[in-house]
């Protein structure tokens, strides 16, 4: 296995530990940062998600300069992404920090174009991430990070942030979604 697939594994195993920091009072109190009140188990659960997501970066990053890039990186990124992706979210709607219906339109979308991916990859077509897909990518983490950090920094001018990219992020969400099967339309048809 190559560094971009170790460092994209890496992502998946710190899923559960930023689960548990989230979810488990270990009674760490609180702290105020920037303006924004929280529990240092969110500022530390943020930080968690925060590298977490970066390492999409590096590994992507890693990939295409040393030509590393395989078709199993092709799968497991994208499949890291919403791991992570959704497991925050669903936290967020446990903390009551997000709408449960913009959760679930985000994450069926993701399972819509997981689909998509598998249903192709069995016609021997990979799926890579487009642009859009990028943008929502990017939408989706600045959101959930200024929300699981309650804000900070935003908190000082009263700007909700979070709450705001989340929306632009769900906008991007349903626009890539969209994308992604009008323009494999054909190979999704044409599957056995």
């Amino acid at each position: 296995m190559n560094i971009p697939n170790r460092i994209t594994i890496s992502r998946i195993l710190l899923i559960p530990i930023f689960m548990v920091i989230m979810l488990v009072d270990f009674g760490w109190g609180d702290m105020t940062l920037f303006g924004a009140e929280m529990p240092v188990r969110h500022f530390v659960g943020g930080l968690i998600f925060i590298i977490a997501s970066l390492t999409d970066w590096v590994d992507g990053y890693y990939a295409r300069k040393y030509n590393l890039v395989t078709t199993f990186g092709k799968f497991l990124d994208p499949l890291a992404d919403k791991l992570l992706v959704s497991a925050a979210l669903i936290i967020l709607v446990e903390l009551e920090f997000a709408a449960s219906w913009i959760v679930i339109i985000i994450i069926s979308r993701e399972f819509a174009v997981t689909g998509l991916r598998l249903v192709l990859a069995g016609e021997g077509e990979v799926v890579a991430a487009g642009n859009l897909g990028k943008i929502k990518t990017t939408a989706q983490i600045l959101a959930i990070a200024a929300l699981l950090l309650h804000n900070t920094i935003f908190a000082l001018v009263n700007i909700p942030f979070g709450e705001i990219m989340l929306y632009i992020a769900l906008i991007f969400t349903v626009w890539s979604g969209w994308d992604y099967f009008y323009a494999n339309r054909r190979g999704l048809l044409a599957s056995k």
